[in-house]
């Protein structure tokens, strides 16, 4: 599997022209799998309680969800520090990394 292309300043990867916060680079590589494995199993609570009609549990996880995603970066407040918009889940065309993309 290839890995999504992602902007020159490493802020975002584009999946079908749309900008999606990359994970925080400062994160060691045995966080970044720690919580990418706390996601995932959040992930999957939240299909468990569905299947099993259990509007709590699946509230539970999506707030496990929600924490996880916040520690990797992907969500919550940016990660830099230069004072940056957040430009996350808009279409790449429609930001400052419109020229970039135009031309890969």
């Amino acid at each position: 599997m290839t890995e999504p292309p992602r902007t020159p300043d490493g802020r975002y990867i584009v999946v079908d022209g749309v900008l999606w916060r990359a994970t925080r680079p400062d994160l060691t590589e045995a966080e970044r799998e720690r919580l990418v494995h706390e996601l995932m199993d959040a992930r999957r609570a939240v299909g468990a309680g569905k299947r099993a009609g259990d509007d709590a549990a699946v509230a539970k996880a999506r707030r496990s969800v929600d924490a996880a995603k916040i520690a990797l970066g992907e969500r919550g407040p940016v990660w830099w520090d230069d004072g940056a918009p957040d430009h996350d889940r808009h279409k790449v065309e429609n930001t400052p990394y419109a020229g970039w993309w135009a031309g890969r």
